[in-house]
């Protein structure tokens, strides 16, 4: 998953950049190009990176309990 995240994202860099340039020489299309990238970005990339990220549980030490606050409360 790690390499698939790392091809996704030189993948995603090699487009902003291709939008850039065609940005740059005015092409009609360039803006079509670049929410395209956006949009791979934010439905394709992101998505997988937080799922990647975040499988294993390490995100339970940062999610407020609000049965530890209770306690916390009263002691």
């Amino acid at each position: 998953m790690k390499t698939v995240l790392k091809i996704l994202f030189v993948i995603f860099l090699l487009w902003m950049i291709a939008g850039a340039y065609l940005l740059n020489i005015e092409h009609p299309k360039a803006q079509v190009v670049m929410g395209l990238g956006v949009l791979y970005m934010s439905f394709i990339l992101m998505p997988l990176f937080i799922y990647y990220r975040y499988k294993d549980g390490k995100y339970k030490k940062y999610v407020m309990n609000s049965d530890k606050d209770k306690k916390k409360a009263e002691d």
